[in-house]
């Protein structure tokens, strides 16, 4: 098996980017140096043994209410990251006053607060979950991210406008935006719905175990690991569906 660790003399750090698939196929831990989550696949790391995360990736929604949400921030009672990114909600109203109509409307529904840092920060807190830094990310900074890193690409920033990147995807991105890891593995990726903790209820609501952000996920891994040469999976369905090159799983 070769060392994924090193290249020559060169040292090489590899973050493993941890989806919410359920039964994950793993890479041998001597292959990465840390992980990263997405939403609550924190509960696949401690499952299987992984070490803490150096950083988790939140949706806003999780907080909102939905049962999605509900089971995903269960998952993650008790449990611990570094950094805590929480991704901001994009806004579907086009006009400042349109976006202020809205809000005042999901306010006096009362769901308004849900999807604010500081409801978040209330919720884990009651399940004593820790984080050594919360970061709140707005749309603009995440979306640009994944367009400057796809090199403003037509193809890619047509699909962009259709429907945005999963968390999961945004995870992956942020870690190359660090500069901190010169590869990546993908592991717990499918472009499913699936939960690795329970049946998403989204499934049901939607009739399909399909996630909308599927083709633009794949549109998007494909073009970063054509373009970088160094994201690698331990799942066959990115590595048929994306073309990222594939990892032997743990055995």
């Amino acid at each position: 098996m070769p060392c994924w660790r090193k290249s020559g003399l060169v040292e090489v750090n590899t973050l493993l980017v941890l989806g919410s698939k359920p039964d994950p196929a793993l890479p041998p831990a001597a292959s990465y140096d840390a992980v990263a989550c997405a939403n609550g696949s924190g509960y696949s790391a401690v499952r299987y043994g992984l070490q803490d995360p150096v950083y988790t990736v939140v949706t806003s929604l999780i907080a909102s209410g939905i049962e999605s949400g509900k089971q995903s921030l269960k998952a993650l009672e008790g449990l611990n990251t570094g950094t805590l990114y929480f991704l901001r909600r994009r806004e579907r109203r086009s006009t400042r006053l349109g976006r202020l109509i809205h809000n005042l409307q999901n306010y006096r529904k009362k769901r308004f607060y849900r999807i604010q840092p500081f409801y978040l920060k209330r919720i884990l807190r009651s399940l004593h979950y820790e984080y050594k830094q919360f970061v709140a990310l707005r749309p603009v900074q995440y979306d640009s991210l994944v367009e400057e890193l796809c090199e403003r690409d037509p193809e890619i920033l047509a699909q962009l406008a259709k429907k945005r990147p999963s968390t999961g995807l945004i995870t992956l991105v942020l870690g190359i935006d660090q500069q901190a890891y010169q590869r990546f593995i993908l592991s717990g990726f499918s472009f499913e719905l699936t939960h690795p903790y329970a049946r998403n209820p989204e499934i049901s609501e939607r009739g399909t175990e399909v996630s909308e952000h599927a083709t633009t996920d794949i549109m998007v891994i494909r073009y970063l690991s054509r373009r970088l040469g160094n994201i690698f999976t331990t799942e066959s369905t990115v590595h048929e569906r994306a073309g990222v090159p594939l990892l032997p799983e743990i055995t």
